[in-house]
């Protein structure tokens, strides 16, 4: 069994700006459901497509993947944990939860790759 920590909303912000190490936000939803919204830096690769971008991803890197409300984030989690990063974690209740604690969502002025 690959495990993987979750992370609450108020903790990736606190770790996004208190952290001295560089910590990668994934979004794996879909390019539509980015459209409405995303967590501002966050990297855009949707579920289906992981597998063909895991190497864009730094292993030795904490990576927190996020989806509308944690399912699909915890899929990545537990697939990239098969793969070898240890460092991975799974932001719980996904934007969702981000947004109900207040936290910033930026509208991506180009379309998600």
């Amino acid at each position: 069994m690959v495990a993987f920590q979750d992370l609450d909303p108020a903790d990736l912000q606190k770790w996004l700006h208190e952290s001295p190490e560089p910590v990668t936000v994934v979004d794996v939803r879909t390019p539509a459901e980015v459209a409405r919204g995303a967590i501002p830096g966050a990297k855009t690769i949707p579920l289906h497509l992981l597998p063909v971008n895991a190497s864009r991803l730094d292993k030795d890197q904490p990576l927190v993947f996020y989806c509308q409300s944690g399912g699909r984030s915890s899929q990545a989690c537990m697939y990239l944990g098969q793969q070898g990063y240890a460092k991975v974690y799974n932001l719980r209740g996904g934007i969702i939860a981000w947004m109900r604690h207040g936290l910033p969502v930026a509208v991506p002025s180009e379309p998600p790759a």
